[in-house]
């Protein structure tokens, strides 16, 4: 009898696995997946989620859920252990995850250009990145602000190790409109943004116009494991994306309204001030691997990395 029931419930499982395709979903059923964005959705995200709204995702046949970093969040580790498909990296975390062995892959770039940038009051002493000698920068604490200072110094002819370094967190308008620094590090689609709303008038020194090449700041990552095991589910959301960055490029108010629908809690003027600076470097081009090739040198160069990368294994050129 046990033999029988055992055999019974052996037909039935693999009736419903026949029945289900193998994966657990209805035959032709979108796949599901996830990408975490690099922070809070912000202007830079909007053609993801045009993506979703104008349903490029679901006629690519993919169900994407986008989740949002909590303040703990690894990206590059979960992408590793497989608790998320997608990610956006900063292009120097997906540097970092290669030399520690992740196994990570760069599928597209989101954003074309650096977004770092110095910003200075143009009522300050600072005129020029080289006048920071001499001067304090307000920076966050971050490796990265010291690689932007010291390369946007010395790329302007002046002596980084002049530079008076000021920690600051994540208050550099704060701190400028303060005056508690001469300078602070910032991006020039956000923090830039945010002082000429209040105000606050500055000149704007972008690392890739001082020193630094124009390498892609932002990355839409994957694992090479599902790059390998799931080709057709990776070149699904490399292709609606960069769908949704293309409807973005042409009708940035119908993008911009899909990404304020899906994160009610965004002011829209801020996002459309943001959205206004982005547009000519949201242009969802491939990688060049001469440009990668110049980033990896530079980040070498000013200790990001503690070597240059394998950009031919790093990132995917095909896209």
């Amino acid at each position: 009898m046990r033999r029988a029931v055992a055999l019974l419930a052996a037909a039935l499982l693999l009736a419903g696995v026949a029945g289900c395709g193998g994966s657990g979903a209805e035959p032709g059923a979108p796949k599901g997946a996830t990408v975490v964005l690099d922070f809070v959705p912000n202007a830079v995200h909007t053609g993801i989620y045009a993506a979703q709204a104008q349903g490029f995702y679901e006629d690519a046949g993919v169900d994407l859920h986008v989740q949002v970093p909590g303040e703990s969040t690894d990206a590059p580790k979960l992408l590793a252990a497989r608790r998320t498909d997608f990610a956006i990296l900063d292009i120097t975390d997906l540097g970092l995850a290669d030399e520690k062995g992740l196994e990570l892959v760069g599928l597209m770039p989101i954003v074309q250009t650096p977004l770092a940038a110095i910003l200075a009051r143009k009522d300050g002493p600072v005129k020029r990145p080289a006048d920071l000698d001499g001067h304090s920068v307000g920076v966050t604490g971050l490796p990265s602000d010291t690689a932007v200072v010291r390369s946007e110094v010395a790329g302007d002819g002046g002596d980084p190790d002049g530079v008076d370094e000021i920690t600051i967190g994540f208050n550099a308008v704060a701190s400028l409109a303060a005056g508690k620094v001469d300078a602070a590090t910032g991006f020039w689609n956000a923090e830039a943004v945010e002082a000429e709303r209040q105000g606050v008038p500055l000149h704007v020194f972008k690392v890739d116009e001082y020193g630094a090449p124009r390498y892609p700041e932002l990355i839409l990552t994957t694992t090479r494991k599902e790059l390998e095991a799931e080709p057709e589910l990776v070149e699904a959301v490399v292709d609606a994306t960069r769908k949704g960055y293309e409807f973005t490029e042409s009708q940035p108010q119908k993008a911009l309204a899909d990404l304020l629908a899906a994160n009610a809690s965004l002011e829209r003027a801020d996002q459309e001030a943001q959205l206004k600076v982005l547009l000519p470097e949201l242009e969802p081009k491939p990688f060049d691997e001469a440009v990668l090739k110049e980033w990896s040198a530079w980040a070498s160069e000013h200790e990001l990395l503690p070597r240059p990368a394998d950009v031919t294994k790093t990132f995917d050129l095909g896209n």
